[in-house]
């Protein structure tokens, strides 16, 4: 159970605001989110300036000290993933702390596979070799990472928030051989920089589109060095809403896309059957 923020957009755009001083911002959300849970067991920022990837974090809360302020004042990107710990699977460390990060993509989860130890071990076997020696955590979210990241080396033709969906539907099926009755929670958020794509299944998630430079309603300026050339747009996904602007809750048992465009584009995962909780 944790906390996410994903942010793309069609030019570099500073997301402190949202990250630090908004009135639920995903620094408020380690302390206490809605439900008056704690997420005091790591933070993670990333961005992904220039084709590579870049992720600040550490093992202790966001709320401790200056260091995760610090860091969210640094971003200026037009693709970030954030994400608050509240450990579940794995013990609070470094090497579990999202998001995690392989070659170009970041990744960040909120849930947790039932099971996981059971689960485990077909979850091992469907990996790829590299992949599989590559695990450095104890976490289900970086086991889950390793095999989306599998299917995709396997079909890199198909569309990712297809190969999104199968990852989902497998572990899906493999929790229900091992715990008959026991879905998993998988809000997920993954990107190469160029594609972002993500899903909700067992918890809540919520999205803000921008269409037009808008001045925050916290530090009351722009976030964006405009270029009036082109039109600007932007997509923000949080666990829960971050201002008091009109975020819209994604679909439980769905995956998504941010579109080149800005929009996003939002599919059912077949055979989903979890309950959306809060947490």
């Amino acid at each position: 159970m944790c906390r996410l923020y994903g942010f793309r957009a069609t030019e570099p755009t500073r997301v402190e605001c949202s990250l630090v001083h908004a009135q639920n911002a995903l620094m408020a959300q380690s302390r206490k989110d809605r439900e008056g849970l704690t997420h005091g067991h790591g933070w993670g920022v990333a961005e992904h300036p220039d084709g590579v990837p870049f992720v600040e974090k550490q093992a202790w809360a966001a709320y401790h000290g200056e260091h995760f302020a610090k860091t969210a004042s640094k971003v200026y990107a037009r693709t970030v993933i954030a994400h608050v710990r509240r450990a579940t699977v794995g013990q609070p460390s470094l090497e579990n702390t999202h998001p995690f990060v392989h070659g170009v993509w970041i990744f960040a989860h909120n849930g947790t596979v039932p099971q996981f130890e059971q689960v485990r071990v077909p979850l091992l076997e469907a990996l790829d070799p590299l992949h599989r020696s590559e695990i450095r955590g104890t976490t289900d979210s970086e086991h889950v990472f390793r095999y989306l990241l599998t299917l995709w080396q396997r079909h890199p033709e198909l569309p990712l928030i297809d190969t999104l969906g199968n990852c989902i539907r497998k572990i899906i099926a493999l929790c229900r051989e091992v715990a008959p009755g026991s879905d998993p929670s998988l809000n997920i958020l993954v990107t190469d920089g160029d594609r972002f794509v993500g899903s909700c299944l067992g918890r809540t998630l919520w999205y803000l589109e921008r269409d037009g430079i808008v001045t925050c309603e916290i530090c009351r300026k722009s976030h964006v060095h405009h270029d009036a050339k082109r039109a600007y747009r932007a997509v923000e996904v949080a666990s829960e809403p971050i201002t008091g602007e009109n975020w819209k809750r994604v679909p439980n048992g769905t995956v998504f896309s941010v579109d080149p465009d800005m929009h996003l584009r939002i599919e059912p995962i077949e055979a989903t059957r979890s309950p959306v909780r809060s947490a």
